[in-house]
């Protein structure tokens, strides 16, 4: 008797390649991809000739790659395709796998455009109160606010980006009393997530405008540091005293371009219960809301 048929694990790969781009090929329409609608088509979705225009590859190379041949092929024109068949963060690191290269890190994947955020993360923020919980899309725009991080971190504006405001917005700066022992961390976890999304202009924009206004952000940027994005203790000044935070940065997995940002009383110190304070405060005033962009 003879035992089961051994596939080469190579040639599996690249046939899964090929049906898993066929099928994505299959669902983008002319119109999502930016061109004219043009006449009947005998298949749905894009031709390949249309994708590999798209993704600024040869047509024959793109042919050989859905082919399932074996050819080199790079992250680069990998994320290109990606870009034009619309592939989430998991789907472009199954494309990575696929063609037999190293997925980028999770979470590492960031969007130009960033779309809303859910209405369950959104409850989330609200849920951490008394405590400061904010959502920074990957860009590290604000884009959700509850009223504690309002109060205690001067979130108030969508949009506003936050390493903008450490470096810019002198009444934030003078509000965190270790400012000048956080600031190299804080600038190396921004190179880490741009080198992460290499092409995405979006990261060069914000980096070349600090470098034009801030002095100090341009010299620690000319250090070349990198570092993740980890737990931090922050001490903040408020009205009712002085703040004592560890904050937490979070990824979630189905959203690349969303970071939530949490914050919990140090340990040791009456920072709960000035929270509470501030927060009892800000009610009598009539309050603020929970913000979103």
């Amino acid at each position: 008797m003879t035992g089961p048929v051994q596939v080469d694990s190579d040639t599996v790969r690249r046939a899964n390649l090929r049906e898993f781009l066929v099928a994505r090929r299959a669902q983008i329409t002319p119109e999502e991809a930016g061109l004219a609608p043009g006449g009947r088509r005998r298949t749905p979705g894009l031709r390949r000739e249309e994708v590999a225009v798209l993704a600024g590859v040869g047509s024959s190379w793109y042919q050989w790659l859905e082919q399932g041949r074996d050819i080199t092929v790079s992250s680069h024109v990998l994320d290109a395709i990606g870009r034009v068949l619309k592939l989430n963060e998991a789907e472009t690191r199954h494309l990575y796998a696929l063609a037999g290269l190293n997925p980028p890190p999770l979470g590492s994947i960031c969007p130009r455009d960033a779309g809303r955020v859910d209405e369950a993360l959104v409850r989330l923020v609200d849920a951490w109160l008394p405590n400061p919980g904010h959502i920074v899309d990957c860009y590290w725009n604000m884009v959700v606010a509850n009223r504690s991080a309002q109060l205690a971190l001067h979130l108030a504006d969508p949009g506003v980006n936050c390493l903008h405001q450490y470096f810019l917005d002198d009444i934030y700066r003078e509000s965190v009393a270790n400012w000048e022992e956080l600031a190299p961390d804080v600038v190396a976890a921004y190179r880490s997530e741009m080198t992460a999304n290499p092409g995405n202009e979006g990261f060069r924009e914000v980096v070349e405008t600090l470098i034009s206004q801030s002095p100090e952000f341009a010299a620690l940027w000319e250090r070349q540091d990198v570092a993740h994005n980890g737990a931090r203790t922050k001490i903040l000044s408020s009205p009712v005293g002085a703040l004592h935070f560890e904050s937490v940065i979070l990824a979630v997995p189905n959203r690349a371009d969303l970071r939530v940002v949490l914050h919990n009383p140090q340990a040791g110190t009456d920072t709960a219960v000035k929270l509470e304070r501030l927060l009892a405060q800000d009610e009598r005033r009539g309050g603020l809301r929970l913000v979103a962009g």
